[in-house]
């Protein structure tokens, strides 16, 4: 029996208790919800349980790019910017271009500043050799031209922009969706469902024993492998391996702050801060992000937040180049942290390696961790065929090959879909304009499901919040096909009204009346 998109949770957990699975991923952010999607392309039974959303922890706070990584050439990896550029491009031309966009990158360059024009030129068009200059070519231009991008821009004691083109996205819209193209072929996946025990034949892990957050049901699943994919909290699974087990990752934190934005921006900036640390601000949503920080943290993952102290450096460090009118404190609607996962051991975490750590514990239990957005397909393949090339083959010998470029669900171009959205009502009924662009960008073509609903129920066309796009066929169809369950899975990862600052008491009181948990 396959478990359909839209099924009930407690038909969920009784598919998860009662199916011998291949794989059992626990943890639902960007590593684990792409090799669970690796892993059902590849024709096997695979089920994933995270303890709270899907991406519901750092995977939705990232700083939403898709991106070669411009800093990385600073540090003579070009190899490294190279296979970003090339996971980047395919995202953005084969696998999600309804979600992921182009955006052109200014990096200002002031007197004085770390560094020069001559050396920024010469970078950016390196860069944008390394993408096959299919982004145009890095150049130099001037202050004018670059406030014309920027009207925020600070212009004292600018010189010149060095300009280079990357892309972005929303992070929790392709979290969702990727977890929509893991169920689309064939896995089983429930949120809100806490790992309490691992299950163990004769030492060896071959399951865990979950509750129900929302009901507190208990079950089992049992499964031939367990990836530990649990992201910050990758080593508290393994001392339920393994009491002994010792630490193998550190944590940084990384804040951002979201503000109204004042006028619109045509670009984004990057902002030397010192020889290697940037700072960006990004215009994201109608509004402006701007990051992030890079500090140790050795707390409570699921209490990692900005304090006042990143608040404070994030608009100090924004401030290098963005004049201060943009910069109020009264405009920031949303503030966010995330854990980067890093290697264990010595050394600053600033200057600790981006990479994918996977380890093997002594009941076989698979723990990976470190990840990020624009690689996440690569990384999800690499530690799909670590795990089928395990000594003793305990996913057995029948795995398909991956095709190389399965799409996103939803794949269209947006401007055809909002086109579409606009026009296929009578003049006097039509959708706003803004509403469809929203909902092009958020969900290709599945936003013609979304206009279905409308068409049976005009209401669900109203705007949640008379200041945002957001409209409540959005918040039904997350409750009804994106596994939302809560109220701020609905607000801040299926919608775009947290980071807007719209989710008002009353807002929250309807979508938890909607949800059945008010």
């Amino acid at each position: 029996m396959t478990i359909a998109i839209g099924s009930s949770r407690a038909e969920i957990r009784d598919e998860l208790s009662t199916t011998a699975f291949d794989l059992l991923v626990i943890g639902g952010g960007i590593l684990g919800t792409s090799v669970t999607w690796m892993a059902a392309q590849a024709g096997l039974r695979v089920a994933m349980v995270d303890a709270g959303d899907f991406a519901g922890a750092t995977s939705s706070a990232s700083s939403k790019l898709v991106h070669g990584g411009l800093r990385y050439l600073q540090t003579g990896n070009v190899k490294l910017v190279a296979e970003n550029h090339r996971e980047r491009r395919a995202l953005a031309a084969d696998i999600a271009p309804h979600l992921v966009k182009p955006l052109t990158f200014l990096v200002p360059i002031y007197k004085g500043g770390p560094h020069g024009a001559a050396k920024l030129g010469a970078g950016v068009f390196l860069y944008s050799a390394l993408s096959v200059f299919g982004d145009g070519m890095g150049k130099v231009i001037t202050p004018h031209q670059a406030l014309a991008k920027v009207p925020a821009l600070r212009t004292e004691g600018l010189r010149a922009a060095a300009v280079y083109g990357d892309h972005q996205m929303n992070d929790s819209r392709v979290a969702v969706m990727t977890v929509r193209a893991a169920v689309d072929a064939g896995a089983t996946v429930l949120n809100h469902a806490e790992v309490v025990g691992l299950r163990k034949t004769s030492g060896t892990v071959t399951g865990a024993e979950l509750r129900d957050r929302l009901d507190g049901t208990e079950f089992g699943v049992s499964a031939r492998l367990v990836l530990n994919a649990t992201g910050p909290w990758v080593d508290h699974l393994r001392r339920m391996e393994d009491p002994n087990a010792a630490p193998s990752i550190r944590l940084s934190k990384g804040a951002h702050l979201v503000l109204r934005r004042h006028e619109p921006w045509k670009a984004a900036l990057t902002t030397p801060i010192d020889k290697y640390r940037v700072s960006f601000a990004i215009p994201w949503e109608d509004h402006l992000l701007l990051g992030t920080t890079d500090e140790a943290y050795e707390g409570d993952p699921g209490a990692v937040s900005p304090t006042e102290a990143d608040i404070a450096q994030i608009l100090d460090e924004a401030g290098h180049a963005v004049r201060d009118e943009q910069l109020r404190r009264e405009d920031i609607t949303y503030a966010f942290a995330g854990l980067r996962v890093l290697p264990g051991g010595p050394g600053d975490v600033a200057a600790a390696k981006r990479e994918t750590v996977v380890t093997r514990g002594s009941g076989g239990m698979l723990s990976v961790a470190g990840g990020k957005w624009t690689t996440y397909r690569h990384i999800g393949k690499h530690v799909f065929d670590t795990l089928a090339r395990l000594p003793g083959r305990p996913l057995g010998d029948e795995i398909a090959d991956i095709l190389p470029a399965v799409p996103l669900p939803g794949l269209a171009s947006p401007e055809a879909v909002a086109m579409r959205l606009w026009t296929d009502r009578e003049r006097s009924a039509r959708m706003d304009p803004l509403v469809a662009r929203h909902l092009a960008t958020h969900y290709g073509s599945i936003a013609f499901d979304l206009a279905r609903l409308i068409r049976e129920d005009p209401a669900l066309g109203e705007r949640i919040h008379p200041d945002g796009p957001d409209i409540w066929a959005q918040a039904v169809y997350a409750r009804d096909h994106e596994w939302a369950a809560t109220v701020d899975d609905v607000v801040r990862r299926r919608t775009t009204l947290t980071v807007r600052g719209l989710d008002t008491p009353e807002v929250r009181a309807r979508i938890a009346a909607l949800l059945g948990t008010g």
